[in-house]
């Protein structure tokens, strides 16, 4: 199992971003970390935006809400099933405690990496993105229900 997890945490942060073209894979883990990396890449880039333009915070942090209440329920759904597979990947409840910080740590420090490789594009490039993601957020390539609905379908079989 904790090799499921470790797979979970990779796929989430390497190469699974919002508007992933990719089909379902039928794979539980895989397809969650799928949905759930396109959530971390979003939180990554509104952290770089952030930092790097800090002029058009407030105008990403009220747009950045919004959307976060708009999938709130997904949201709270994945981070559900992400625990749920690392309490099903843990011996006792010391080892649960343990495994919960080392994935969590490493989801975080993967989002981390993707947010300085964001702060690592042209400054004129990040601005321009950054400027752009109050529109982005109500768009259709971050509407996660749409953007993964076959990777949910995968997800939702199983409770």
């Amino acid at each position: 199992m904790g090799k499921v997890i470790t797979t979970l945490i990779a796929a989430a942060m390497l190469g699974y971003g919002i508007a992933a073209v990719a089909e379902a894979t039928g794979n539980y883990a895989t397809d969650l970390a799928t949905v759930y990396g396109g959530y971390q890449r979003l939180l990554a880039m509104k952290e770089a935006c952030d930092t790097a333009v800090p002029a058009s915070r407030s105008v990403n942090e009220k747009a950045f809400a919004a959307w976060q209440a708009q999938h709130r329920a997904l949201i709270q759904d994945l981070q559900r099933r992400v625990t749920a597979m690392i309490r099903l990947a843990s011996r006792d409840e010391k080892d649960y405690a343990r495994n919960l910080g080392k994935y969590e740590g490493a989801i975080l420090q993967e989002r981390q990496e993707y947010r300085e490789m964001l702060l690592g594009l042209g400054a004129d490039e990040l601005r321009e993105q950054c400027q752009r993601m109050p529109e982005m957020l109500k768009g259709p390539g971050a509407d996660l229900g749409k953007v993964y609905a076959s990777e949910l379908e995968v997800i939702r079989k199983r409770e």
